[in-house]
């Protein structure tokens, strides 16, 4: 017996489009922020300001996370015809922002170690110099967030806006600038009002400010690698569509994740006294463009 042509029924599960230009941003704000981290760090140290060298470390949790940012596309595109991936290589993305999450809560706790010791064992800081350095440093970030947020909007294309990896690499660039100000805030304060406490103060600040980032980050990218996305406003939108387009059915099972940015596959299985096309529930949840792979089933009362 000759088995029917199913190619025509075939499609692919590549769902990442990808965002050359945020990859292309990314690389080129991971050069110049690895540069200013270590001339942060280095002048840290050698100034002795805590605030300066909390500056530079989360600079470095910065350069980290773009690191990795730019790691993870690579790898997804590489592997995106890869048919061990049963619905496409996003998630190697999101598996990057989750790995540098865990690493910046490292940094975040030397750099509050670092601060407590120095709030106790207070040394002789360099203030000039390292507020130039400062400077120089928000001046970076800010150069780095118009890189990023040219990227996050790239054409306009409303489905950038869910790019993990860029949001967040875009997100901590801000923290990161809101650091290099309360290093600036605090360098000067000891200069002009001999407040020297003030610097470790500013670094503890700064530990914590690494350290909410990188708990916000673990809780977005977790979520998406559990798949723990049954209260995304989609869910409700597809339990909305069945109620109010065939009403004589009922859900049994449903199953909703993410597969791309702002995309979703669904399972839906469904009970109904009546028959329905599983083509007609999958042509009433096009409407929803984020369901880009839905796979339905609909049973009659009293069968298995």
């Amino acid at each position: 017996m000759n088995q029917p042509d199913v190619s025509v029924y075939m499609h692919a599960h590549e769902f990442n489009e990808g965002n050359p230009l945020a990859e292309k941003n990314t690389l080129r704000a991971v050069g110049i922020t690895a540069v200013m981290m270590v001339v942060e760090i280095t002048g840290g140290y050698l100034l002795n300001s805590m605030a300066l060298l909390a500056d530079g470390w989360h600079m470095s949790s910065h350069a980290l996370a773009l690191g990795l940012s730019v790691g993870a596309y690579a790898l997804a595109r590489r592997l995106a015809k890869d048919r061990r991936f049963a619905f496409g290589t996003w998630k190697i993305e999101v598996l990057g922002g989750y790995s540098s999450a865990l690493l910046l809560g490292v940094v975040a706790a030397l750099m509050l170690f670092q601060s407590v010791e120095r709030l106790f064992s207070p040394l002789a800081i360099h203030y000039g110099e390292a507020m130039v350095i400062a400077a120089v440093g928000l001046a970076v970030n800010l150069l780095c967030a118009w890189l990023l947020k040219d990227g996050h909007h790239e054409h306009g294309h409303a489905h950038h806006h869910h790019d993990i990896n860029l949001r967040s690499a875009y997100l901590h660039v801000i923290a990161d600038a809101a650091t290099s100000v309360m290093a600036i805030l605090a360098l000067a304060g000891g200069r002009y009002f001999g407040w020297n406490w003030l610097d470790p103060v500013m670094g503890i600040a700064g530990a914590g400010l690494v350290a909410n980032w990188a708990y916000g980050l673990l809780k977005q990218s977790g979520k998406v690698l559990l798949d723990a996305e049954m209260d995304s406003p989609v869910v409700e939108e597809i339990r909305e569509v069945v109620a109010e387009r065939f009403p004589q059915a009922a859900i049994s099972d449903l199953h909703v994740w993410r597969v791309g940015k702002g995309f979703y596959a669904c399972i839906l299985a469904l009970v109904s006294g009546s028959d329905i096309a599983p083509a007609a529930v999958r042509d009433a949840l096009a409407i929803h463009e984020e369901l880009v792979h839905v796979t339905v089933e609909v049973a009659r009362p009293g069968s298995c």
